[in-house]
């Protein structure tokens, strides 16, 4: 599908069908390449942006790891962000900045180190996992397909071939009738969903899977943990087995596209209420409470266009 609006694109706001990169492309041979997912909601002040410069930063972040340069910086890359999102006239949007290695010759090692293609594209994006899933739960499976082990690829670096694992995560699941697939690390413990940070709830504590445990620290993530704290409810990251999310009382999904996304069933067993629980609908609160002005933004996670 052709993205309606205008695509930043090495350097300028171009339309879409201006936007070409070659099939000799390394990122499409190798998938060399790293991007982000970042929201920008409507607020009683404007639109903003949620923590842009967070997801910038860790857009430089992925890019070191693999070595590809960045032609432009962080705050050219930021004015390109809101540029974007102005020039297509939206209130709410999701932003997609990519940086791919080009035409840079067959080969694994790139012949070329400068030839990189760097994007900003924007589109209206709603719940991921749909309006109803946002509300009340989605359905969920334990995959056969697992996260990779450590000392194979860097799941802490948002690139395009960590999708792969996601994608197979993610196929099983839609063909056994769920929604979302949740994998288990290389040993045998909880890691992550296709796509999705994973928190459980049980008496109280809120729960979730280390940044060892073959994961994405996403931003999200991060999120809930300071949102909780002002709530005065406990995070722990830690690891965890299957059977502990079937005995969970609550469980969720977090992520850019995501939001926070309540979990009411995994492998057919239902968890606590069978809806949004209770601490999880706090945490939604607080966080949508961001965009809606209920909850202080205290740490300047908002920048507005």
């Amino acid at each position: 599908m052709t993205i309606p609006f205008k695509i930043w694109f090495n350097g300028k706001l171009r339309d879409s069908e201006d936007c070409k990169v070659h099939v000799q492309s390394h990122a499409l041979h190798y998938g060399s390449s790293v991007f982000e997912g970042i929201r920008a909601y409507q607020t009683p002040q404007g639109t903003a942006f949620f923590r842009l410069d967070d997801h910038l930063e860790r857009l430089f972040y992925s890019a070191a790891i693999y070595r590809i340069p960045i032609r432009y910086s962080h705050e050219e890359l930021r004015q390109a962000c809101l540029d974007t999102v102005r020039d297509a006239g939206l209130e709410s949007a999701y932003i997609r900045p990519l940086v791919a290695r080009g035409n840079c010759g067959l080969g694994v090692i790139p012949k070329d180190f400068g030839a990189v293609d760097i994007s900003i594209m924007v589109d209206s994006w709603g719940a991921y996992l749909g309006e109803e899933g946002l509300k009340n739960g989605i359905r969920a499976c334990i995959t056969s397909w697992q996260r990779v082990a450590p000392n194979t690829i860097p799941t802490g670096a948002k690139a395009g071939g960590n999708y792969l694992s996601g994608q197979l995560i993610g196929f099983e699941a839609k063909d056994r009738g769920f929604d979302e697939g949740i994998a288990l690390g290389h040993d045998g413990l909880l890691s992550e969903g296709a796509g999705e940070n994973l928190f459980i709830i049980r008496q109280g504590r809120i729960l979730t899977p280390p940044a060892s445990a073959s994961i994405l620290g996403g931003i999200t993530r991060d999120t809930v943990f300071s949102l909780a704290s002002d709530l005065e409810l406990e995070v722990v990251e830690q690891t965890l087995s299957r059977e502990q999310l079937y005995g969970a009382d609550e469980a969720f999904f977090t992520g850019t596209a995501v939001e926070v996304t309540p979990v009411r069933q995994v492998d057919h067993m239902t968890i606590g209420n069978g809806g949004c629980g209770p601490l999880t609908k706090r945490i939604q609160l607080a966080f949508f409470g961001l965009f809606k002005g209920t909850t202080p933004d205290q740490r300047g996670w908002l920048t507005y266009l």
